[in-house]
């Protein structure tokens, strides 16, 4: 068990709250997880600017990084379907790691923790035994990477992350392991202020569940 991951986002998202900076934030979410060509390519450029211009984000993601897209919440052949595998590749494309790698896989669906009740959705325990390590692609692997970023298109409590990040420790100990999400949930938020909100902190496990922070 790892005690932290790192982790930063870019831009909030407000699943409830009101005005006009809210329901753009569920815009951009509907057309991150369509994986909308030209929205990723354009919040790919801005990302990138970010990483040579926000103090908070400077350097967070660089040309040597191996970047690996969280698979969604189903089994899937085709990992490309996944929003996380899009917007991995928009990154690379900006500049923003060396290489991808889908050598983390899904192997049993868990429910969506968009639609679930607060207290059905997956823990970071059902996460991790959903997840895995291919085998079939571990001689392919970045085994000599010494930083692996997850690249997941949203972020709420963390639980994803950090049982994705636990699954990649155990393959790569030596590896330094952080996450990026494009959106972090601000559910208690009546109304978002600015979209562009550069944020870096630390996803723990404490008391039997992820906490993130902030």
């Amino acid at each position: 068990m790892i005690a932290a991951l790192e982790f930063a986002s870019c831009y909030v998202y407000s699943p409830s709250g009101c005005g006009r900076l809210s329901e753009r934030s569920r815009l951009m979410r509907e057309l991150l997880k369509e994986g909308d060509a030209r929205f990723l390519k354009h919040y790919a450029e801005r990302v990138q600017g970010q990483m040579c211009e926000s103090p908070t984000l400077a350097g967070f993601l660089s040309s040597a990084d191996v970047l690996v897209p969280v698979p969604g919440c189903m089994p899937r052949s085709d990992q490309g379907r996944y929003a996380a595998t899009k917007l991995a590749q928009a990154l690379l494309e900006q500049g923003l790691g060396r290489d991808t790698w889908n050598g983390l896989k899904r192997i049993r669906r868990v429910q969506k923790s968009a639609i679930a009740a607060s207290s059905a959705r997956p823990s970071v325990a059902l996460h991790y035994e959903s997840f895995s390590i291919d085998a079939a692609s571990i001689d392919a692997s970045p085994r000599a990477a010494q930083s692996l970023v997850l690249i997941d298109d949203i972020v709420t409590k963390g639980r994803t992350l950090f049982a994705a990040a636990v699954r990649l420790h155990e393959a790569f100990p030596a590896a330094h392991i952080r996450a990026f999400a494009l959106l972090r949930t601000k559910g208690l938020t009546p109304e978002a202020r600015r979209l562009l909100q550069p944020c870096r902190g630390l996803i723990s496990f404490k008391g039997g569940d992820a906490r993130r922070e902030p």
